[in-house]
């Protein structure tokens, strides 16, 4: 059976899965699937986790449904920036994860910008900028 490499890449508006050589990294297939968008205010940009989660196995499944290979390692990448939660006790989602795109923080961001001494507090505590790209 033929090695491959599994990449995931699971980005803002689809999953794309891709088998590499391990030899020399060529290409042995590709498959990407597509989520909805969804925007329930101006500036508001929102996933549904399940969505999320079907676009990565409907990738990898459809992929590997067409190329018999054995795995060797996979990669993963994803939003990053991207926010969800969950209840830790049940497991269920507490609503739409929130993108990073999205820009309902906006107000509130520049409001603690706007005092310089917290803001260096927010960054010294978190690495991060205050801004609404980190829900």
């Amino acid at each position: 059976m033929k090695e491959a490499l599994l990449v995931i890449d699971q980005g803002t508006t689809g999953t794309t899965a891709a088998l590499f050589s391990p030899v020399n990294l060529e290409l042995i297939g590709v498959e990407k699937v597509e989520f909805q968008q969804i925007y329930p205010q101006p500036g508001w940009v929102e996933h549904r986790a399940e969505d999320i989660w079907q676009s990565v196995i409907s990738s990898v499944g459809a992929l590997l449904s067409k190329n018999q290979v054995k795995i060797l390692a996979i990669g993963i990448t994803n939003q990053r920036e991207t926010i969800l939660a969950w209840n830790r006790k049940t497991g269920e989602v507490a609503g739409n994860a929130i993108v990073w795109q999205d820009r309902r923080t906006a107000a509130r961001t520049q409001e603690l910008r706007s005092n310089p001494k917290l803001a260096e507090w927010i960054f010294g505590k978190t690495g991060l900028v205050c801004d609404p790209y980190f829900s």
